[in-house]
């Protein structure tokens, strides 16, 4: 039977809190460092290795992770939720999402429907129309090719799906598989609309609009946005319009529409790049295989994290060691610092689907929690990330926990030799020698050059950032999350805090203020 326990009253989290600390600089140095490399990794899917000789653990510490998960029941809570629970309890939902590339557990049926079909159907619309618009089979008014597909969302609609398309573009391109270029469109401010319209050609541009209710105020003023443009061109704006929505939505039978594919209630925003929200957008810009293989390299990465051996679970033990530096430790943050230009805009990704689910300050049935929860995340890839905050990283106040991605290959295939060496041997000589920095520091008499060391990092590593690689990498993090909120007892799958300032805006574009909302809506002349 799953008890549902807050991280303070387990016995486990006791004995964890109670372990002896493990300084880092003093194990990753000379042999003994050398030899937690070999030891302290977990394979994962699509050929990528989780390694953590650099994080503040050792086998005591991992034992008592080991007691933890035990206690807390991540297997048992994971397969409840694969096979279909109630998980969300503050909206009363599944979840849902791990769904949408593999059959994990037991048949699920909800709304009368069975899930996996629903969304091996959704997919395979998606592939269908993807295959016709790059065949020329459903083209513009004057039977022209589309080159261009706009993505228009917000929030989940946007953050994955874009960091999914710019992790990708380039392997597509090197791989023969680039079929159209993609844009997105999320900011209500409307430079964001106008600058993406004033990039491309319209004539030739299909435009996804993405709202699960149909009714998000960014997406549909954007909308209305891009249909002025298509009307100012002279075309028809339903020639050009494809919706990803709900089929209970206002989008879901509209003529304003080519087409539409379906997502549901049971997918948050932040977990839908592997359903119709990201499948429309990258099925168009690289073809529906692409988007398969990014299914497999995810799915597989989810069958990892249904083992109970948490050193045969990478995304579990992730999660366990990072509550042991939030929970333990007392770190606030966690730096994630891809080496991979690909991956841009994927710690923004990752800002949203971590501190979004795990924001929360009450528990699963509401009553305030006694300890720390979500850290903060950011980053930048190296080595833009090294010139600009790693300052801070190695010498300021706070001990950042920092999560490295490096790959041994480029996605290009294209590079040059300086000094003795490649651009992509240099981008990898750095990533190995900040682990290490990190790690061990230098102590110099110059107290301004002397660095303490003890920073703990961990790195995932893979060949090449594949469609594989890339799902593989998405479901890690995913999965991490979902076990660091079921370790602090949350509900990691609602976003209460992101509804009061929409109650608020609306309320301020009707003229219905007061107090300091009136002063402010007046400063900005709204």
């Amino acid at each position: 039977m799953i008890t549902w326990k807050n991280l303070d009253t387990l016995d486990s989290f006791k004995e964890l809190s109670q372990t002896a600390k493990v300084d880092v600089a003093d194990v990753m140095k000379g042999e003994g460092g050398a030899e937690r490399v070999k030891k302290y990794s977990v394979p994962m899917a699509a050929g990528l290795t989780y390694h953590y000789a650099a994080k503040a653990v050792d086998d005591q510490v991992l034992e008592a992770l080991k007691k933890l998960a035990e206690e807390a029941q991540l297997t048992e809570k994971f397969q409840a939720l694969y096979n279909g629970e109630v998980i969300n309890t503050g909206e009363k939902r599944l979840v849902l999402h791990h769904m949408t590339r593999g059959q994990l557990g037991n048949k699920v049926e909800a709304d009368g429907v069975d899930k996996r079909a629903f969304y091996v159907e959704q997919q395979e619309k998606i592939a269908d129309f993807a295959n016709k618009v790059h065949a020329g089979e459903i083209t513009n008014a004057a039977g022209e090719k589309f080159t261009t597909v706009v993505q228009i969302g917000i929030g989940g609609s946007d953050l994955g799906p874009r960091a999914m398309y710019l992790a990708l573009e380039n392997w597509a391109k090197r791989n023969n598989k680039f079929k159209m270029e993609a844009k997105f469109i999320s900011n209500v401010d409307p430079d964001d609309a106008a600058a993406v319209l004033a990039s491309i050609d319209v004539a030739h541009s299909i435009f996804i609009l993405v709202s699960k209710s149909g009714t998000t105020l960014e997406t549909l003023t954007n909308e209305s946005f891009v249909k002025d443009a298509l009307k100012n061109a002279g075309l028809d704006a339903s020639k050009h319009m494809i919706a990803v929505t709900s089929e209970t939505s206002p989008l879901a039978k509209s003529d304003d529409y080519l087409a539409a594919f379906f997502m549901d209630d049971y997918i948050g925003g932040r977990y839908s790049s592997t359903s119709a929200v990201g499948g429309a957008v990258l099925s168009l810009a690289f073809g529906p295989d692409v988007f398969a293989q990014f299914l497999k390299g995810a799915g597989e990465e989810d069958a990892l994290a249904k083992n109970e051996d948490i050193f045969q679970n990478p995304a579990m033990l992730d999660a366990l060691i990072g509550v042991y530096e939030r929970n333990v430790l007392g770190y606030p943050s966690t730096a994630v610092l891809p080496y991979s230009q690909g991956l841009s805009r994927f710690p923004a990704h990752l800002q949203q689907l971590d501190m979004e689910s795990n924001g929360k300050s009450v528990n699963r049935f509401g009553e305030p929690v006694d300890y720390v929860t979500g850290p903060v995340i950011f980053g930048e890839p190296g080595t833009n990330g090294q010139h600009s905050f790693y300052q801070l990283l190695h010498q300021g106040t706070d001990i950042i926990p920092l999560q490295f991605i490096g790959f041994k290959n480029n996605q290009m295939g294209t590079d040059v030799v300086i000094q003795g060496s490649t651009s992509q041997q240099k981008l990898c000589a750095n990533v190995a020698a900040q682990i290490v920095a990190f790690a061990c520091g230098k102590e110099d008499e110059n107290q301004n050059k002397n660095f303490k060391g003890g920073r703990p990092s961990s790195i995932i590593i893979g060949e090449q950032l594949t469609p594989e690689a890339m799902g593989a990498l998405l479901a890690h993090f995913e999965n991490k999350v979902m076990f660091q909120g079921f370790v602090w007892n949350l509900n990691s799958f609602d976003q209460e805090g992101v509804q009061l300032g929409k109650v608020l805006a609306k309320k301020v574009l009707a003229h219905e203020t007061e107090g300091a909302l009136k002063e402010l809506s007046d400063l900005l002349n709204i």
